[in-house]
């Protein structure tokens, strides 16, 4: 019910609607009125002649409910099959019982608008679907991992490829990384060492100042196999590339690491957990007493 603490809710005539997004929250809050019968296919007519005056006063407001439009299209993966009626025709036919085909056209609506927002925001932030839960995704089809590797590259990330399928000791892992960083002679071949090195890479830049464009990513083939072999190690190389992850996206920088495995099973412990800590000031015991 409307009230003066919720002035989203207050009714506004359909002249006043923005956009057709917001003339859609006009219906839903009456669609007795909107739409008496109850009638999908009358919302579905509704929206066309909305789109249709949209183009004959020449008004730039994107609306995707044409039929075949990108509702229709983002519907018809949901459901796995459309119909030559309409996206109205297909959501009366999916409306699941103690629903009705308008409540359940809001709800649908609702998930559209968040997944729009999603692939607009990847659209302007290329890889953040590989940064928003977990720096290290796991793949298990290697063709869903080659199409991941390589939309990332054509988005200018700097995709480095290795095999771990290769690597039959933590030290043929060590040596990989390190020829594929261009790591310093130095490199002490550890796991400490690669910490400091892979720190160094993605927080500051390449040894072989190599162009760094939208960020590094880090993918593995195979990974199963030096689990298997090395699990330890395979278990950390992760922890550590989650910790240099989050503190590069501090400086603005990012990395991204990809695993794939044949094994559809494979489990890791949970990667770059950090403790809570004390304030710089008062880190020492000392300090706090």
């Amino acid at each position: 019910m409307p009230t003066e603490n919720h002035p989203q809710n207050a009714v506004k005539h359909w002249q006043d609607c923005t956009d057709v997004y917001d003339f859609l929250d006009r219906i839903r809050l009456r669609p007795g009125m909107w739409v008496p019968g109850g009638s999908l296919r009358d919302l579905q007519t509704m929206l066309i002649g909305y789109q249709v005056a949209l183009g004959v006063h020449s008004i730039d407001d994107p609306c995707d409910f044409w039929p075949g439009g990108a509702f229709s299209q983002w519907l018809g993966t949901r459901l796995g099959d459309t119909s030559a009626l309409g996206w109205a025709a297909d959501i009366e036919r999916n409306t699941p019982d103690g629903s009705t085909p308008v409540e359940e056209f809001f709800r649908l609506l609702d998930t559209y608008r968040s997944d729009a927002a999603w692939s607009a925001a990847t659209t302007r932030h290329p890889g953040i679907e590989y940064m928003i839960n977990t720096f290290v995704t796991l793949f298990w089809r290697k063709s869903l991992f080659t199409q991941a590797a390589d939309r990332l590259e054509e988005s200018n990330f700097r995709v480095i490829r290795l095999e771990a399928g290769q690597w039959s000791t933590e030290q043929d892992m060590h040596r990989a990384i390190a020829a594929a960083l261009d790591f310093p002679d130095y490199y002490g071949h550890n796991l400490d060492a690669l910490n400091d090195c892979l720190g160094d890479v993605v927080c500051y830049g390449g040894y072989d100042d190599a162009p760094e464009g939208a960020g590094l990513v880090l993918a593995f083939t195979d990974y199963d196999h030096f689990a298997g072999i090395c699990p330890r190690a395979a278990q950390v190389v992760l922890d550590i590339i989650a910790d240099q992850a989050r503190q590069a996206a501090v400086l603005r920088r990012r990395l991204i690491c990809l695993i794939q495995s044949n094994d559809p099973q494979i489990r890791f412990e949970p990667i770059g957990a950090t403790s809570v800590l004390w304030n710089n000031d008062e880190a020492l015991d000392a300090r706090r007493r």
